[in-house]
């Protein structure tokens, strides 16, 4: 009868997962990695010079990106999530130096371009800069000539690279790239910076919101990444807009193993301040709650966003029976994170976790939280914000948090297996 029970709850598990895949896949006709970013190719210029190369890559609005140099042969890969290679935008003759260029799409969604070097070239700079104006965007990156020990020095491990990537894309000549295994995957932690773009969030004495989730959304990455315990993502790096839905495609895609919404709201007067973490709920926990995932809400609806859902009730069964193997981690995970506040001496609502229906969180195959770091409506949180020293100890506070937390659920899971 267990065993039954146990296959049975599988199966309507994966039927769910079946079904939040299809909810998230674009309409036919369109990409099928729900594209967000349109490649600009005649402004897009890959050149080489003396003992240089740079590669100019110009998109119509920012996207999560990363890259790395792979030896055996040199290699420069840039990935950009969300992005179509339609219109190839280096036309057939290479630069000095660069011997091919291949683009394709990865399975998890990521747009992947592989540039094969003639010799030797270390990355020396790399950014992303977006114009306020149209918000179009460039990736930049440039490289210098060194020598070979140094190149093999920098370059990155091919067969953990390999992990998820297509061996065709990556290298023409391999027939198969051994996996990484799981365990020795860092958990890749999913940052979302709310807000952003047409929906600056709230605004107090022309501080918005958006903008200062985003310099602590940095903040945070570079305290994890020094750490070394998890691996960080951002569903946006820059002031732009990106659907509820698109965050979560953003993670998705990422692999993401958890998803941290970063908000600092504003409320009518005198009903909150401190800091609370918010986890998905049907109901409100409570009138703030409600009024919160209202409000996120209405930037999507105002950007002409579809809202629609698949909302049957099949789909709501199938969703809750998901959602009871993800909602236990969650719950640890708002309970972890709030004990590396706490413990950091750093101020808490009287309430310090409550819930919500809130669209960002949706995603049933990942644990996801949202913060509030502190409210704006509140002047001694407002001051706490734009205190660097304050955001330092919120950042220190989380990681230490999410260590707490990755330590507990990897203990549980070794006991759901057994």
């Amino acid at each position: 009868m267990a065993g039954q029970l146990t296959r049975r709850f599988q199966l309507c598990y994966l039927c769910a997962a079946m079904l939040v895949a299809l909810c998230v896949t674009p309409a036919l006709g369109q990409s099928s990695l729900g594209v967000q970013a349109r490649l600009l190719p005649e402004s897009t210029v890959l050149r080489s010079r003396d003992d240089a190369l740079s590669l100019h890559l110009a998109l119509s609005q920012a996207a999560p990106f990363r890259v790395r140099m792979l030896a055996t042969p040199p290699r420069l890969v840039l990935d950009v999530n969300t992005l179509d290679w339609t219109e190839a935008p280096l036309g057939t003759e290479m630069p000095r130096g660069v011997s091919a260029v291949r683009m394709g799409h990865l399975p998890d969604g990521w747009a992947r371009m592989v540039v094969d070097l003639n010799a030797p070239l270390a990355l020396r700079q790399s950014e992303q800069r977006v114009d306020p104006e149209t918000g179009q965007a460039v990736i930049q990156l440039d490289l210098r000539r060194v020598t070979l020990e140094e190149f093999e020095q920098r370059a990155g491990d091919e067969t953990a690279f390999a992990a998820r990537t297509s061996p065709a894309l990556l290298n023409p000549d391999a027939a198969t790239l051994p996996r990484t295994p799981d365990a020795k995957r860092k958990p890749l932690v999913m940052l979302d910076p709310g807000h952003g773009g047409i929906d600056p969030g709230a605004e107090r004495g022309g501080v918005r919101e958006a903008d200062i989730v985003l310099d602590f959304a940095r903040e945070l990455r570079e305290v994890l990444l020094r750490r070394g315990v998890f691996d960080v993502g951002m569903t946006r790096n820059a002031d732009v807009f990106v659907s509820l839905d698109g965050r979560i495609r953003a993670a998705r895609a990422a692999g993401a193993d958890l998803f941290l919404s970063l908000h600092a709201d504003t409320v009518p007067e005198g009903i909150a301040s401190g800091t609370v973490i918010y986890l998905l709920g049907d109901e409100a926990s409570d009138d703030s709650a409600a009024y919160l995932a209202e409000r996120h809400d209405r930037a999507d609806m105002l950007a002409g966003v579809d809202l629609s859902r698949n909302t049957d009730d099949i789909a709501r069964v199938l969703m809750s029976v998901a959602w009871q193997d993800t909602a236990p981690r969650a719950s640890a995970l708002a309970e972890a994170l709030i004990g590396g506040m706490a413990e950091a001496g750093l101020r808490l609502h009287r309430r310090p976790v409550q819930s919500g229906a809130f669209t960002v969180l949706r995603a049933v195959d990942m644990p996801s939280a949202l913060i509030e770091l502190g409210f704006m409506s509140s002047p001694r949180d407002l001051a706490n914000l734009q205190d660097p020293v304050w955001r330092q100890r919120m950042a220190e506070a989380i990681a230490d948090g999410l260590e707490q937390w990755r330590e507990s659920d990897l203990a549980q899971e070794a006991l759901r297996r057994q």
